[in-house]
């Protein structure tokens, strides 16, 4: 991508996504292949899959509510708006709602999200 722009996401519509959680993609582009930003919605008492985004990085920046993070072997930690979680290409990963209301976060990735990196590490239900 060699030109500024600004893009609006008012009218960019929030869908479901199989990982657990609510997801407006705010920025994902072929145009710009390093980075993707996505807003993130998980519902209270809600746990994502246990998964790993192969090849990509992610921070996670948290805009609302109280969660619990898993990343790779490291204990998992409580985080709140503010927080900032680096996860590495090929980590595990999970987010817990901890609150009462919905934990928003931005999630960032580089390069940029898509849907082949997405590797779901949790077995189906017997």
């Amino acid at each position: 991508m060699t030109a500024a722009r600004i893009k609006s996401n008012a009218d960019t519509a929030e869908y479901y996504f199989e990982e657990r959680c609510h997801v407006v993609e705010c920025w994902n582009s072929a145009d710009d292949a390093q980075t993707s930003i996505a807003r993130i919605r998980v519902e209270p008492g809600v746990t994502t899959r246990l998964h790993r985004l192969r090849g990509t990085a992610e921070r996670y920046v948290i805009v609302q509510g109280r969660g619990r993070m898993q990343v790779g072997d490291i204990a998992p930690g409580e985080v709140g708006p503010g927080d900032v979680v680096f996860i590495p290409a090929d980590a595990s990963q999970r987010i817990t709602n901890l609150g009462d209301g919905d934990l928003i976060f931005l999630a960032i990735c580089t390069p940029r999200f898509v849907p082949e990196c997405y590797d779901d590490l949790e077995p189906e239900a017997a």
